[in-house]
C-alpha cells in the first residue's frame, strides 16, 4: 500500500471515528503530492493523494472543535462544581 492510500485511508477513518489521525492523513497526503509533483510518485495516484489531504483537514478541524468542545464544556464543569462549594 503507498501513501497516497494510506493518506485516504487515514483521513476516512480521521472523519469518521478517530479524529487524532486526521493530522497525520493531511501530513501524509501533502507529502505524496510533493513527492509526485518532484516526479517521483505515479501520477495515478494524485487523486486519492488530494482526497486523503483534504479528509486530513476535515479531521484536523474536527479533532480541533473537539478539543475546544471539552475543554470548554469541562471547564464549565469545574467552575459549576467550585461554585457549590
Amino acid at each position: 500500500m503507498n501513501r497516497a492510500t494510506t493518506s485516504l485511508v487515514l483521513g476516512i477513518l480521521g472523519l469518521v471515528c478517530c479524529p487524532i489521525v486526521g493530522p497525520i492523513a493531511f501530513f501524509m497526503g501533502y507529502r505524496e503530492i510533493d513527492t509526485i509533483k518532484s516526479g517521483g510518485g505515479q501520477e495515478s495516484d494524485r487523486g486519492m493523494a488530494i482526497a486523503g489531504l483534504v479528509l486530513g483537514i476535515l479531521g484536523t478541524v474536527n479533532l480541533v472543535l473537539l478539543l475546544l468542545w471539552i475543554l470548554f464544556f469541562g471547564g464549565l464543569a469545574f467552575i459549576g462544581a467550585l461554585a457549590d462549594m
